[in-house]
């Protein structure tokens, strides 16, 4: 696993964690009878692999809520542990009735969009009027994305598995970056109720190493938060 730069924290997790704060918001939104769509939920790798158990705990909403759904493209969805249903995405299109459900989330899933429209219809169909859309995914103009854009979507399984070294070849798709900054997402939800803001984030792609970690964090600190920060898009849909 290498570094771990929030070991000698209590519960090991940063006072600047991106997860606890997203996930906090989100839970801010839900109630018992709310319905959640987990869009490109996976196998919810963070259930099975992250070790810090309060971010789990704040993440996790199965039991909070009346039912959440997790909806993926890939069939490793099938085997979600953190959902109370699970359903294949067939050709971009989303099998649940319409303003069926109170909350969509995005967790890192815009970046891998390749066709926003026709994305946004499907959130615009299944979401109640008054629901609201929550996606976290790297500002197009962060180091993470530049970089990423400039690899080869073949090569990053290779380049992440060095930088990223706890990431498996299993939670490695395409990236595209066509969603991933504030006019594209008011063009994207035009008429809906914007409250997104960028989120200065910690490092994640430091080779497991101190020294490299502690650099990369300087530079976090002193340039412009599009440059190191994902976008928290929190939209909410015209009642």
């Amino acid at each position: 696993m290498g570094y771990h730069p929030f070991k000698n924290h209590v519960g090991e997790f940063s006072p600047n964690d991106g997860t606890i704060d997203f996930y906090l918001r989100i839970n801010s939104l839900i109630n018992k009878n709310s319905i959640v769509l987990d869009l490109g939920a996976g196998r919810a790798k963070w259930f099975e692999d992250d070790p810090c158990e309060i971010r789990r705990d704040i993440r996790l909403l199965k039991g909070k809520v009346k039912k959440v759904i997790a909806a993926d493209i890939d069939d490793a969805v099938l085997g979600n542990r953190a959902s109370d249903e699970q359903i294949i995405i067939k050709d971009g299109k989303i099998d649940l009735k319409k303003n069926s459900v109170d909350l969509v989330i995005a967790d890192y899933v815009l970046e891998h969009v390749e066709d926003p429209e026709k994305f946004v219809e499907q959130i615009n169909f299944v979401l109640k009027d008054g629901g609201w859309f929550c996606a976290r995914t790297p500002h197009k103009y962060s180091y993470v994305a530049l970089i990423s854009s400039l690899v080869k979507n073949k090569h990053h399984t290779k380049v992440l598995k060095y930088v990223k070294p706890e990431l498996k070849e299993m939670d490695v798709f395409p990236t595209t970056y066509k969603m991933n900054t504030h006019k594209d997402l008011s063009q994207a939800f035009d008429g809906w109720d914007n409250r997104s803001f960028v989120f200065r984030a910690d490092p994640g792609y430091y080779f497991g190493n101190k020294c490299m970690y502690w650099i990369q964090d300087f530079f976090h600190r002193i340039l412009f938060k599009q440059f190191s920060g994902n976008i928290f898009a929190l939209l909410q849909k015209s009642k």
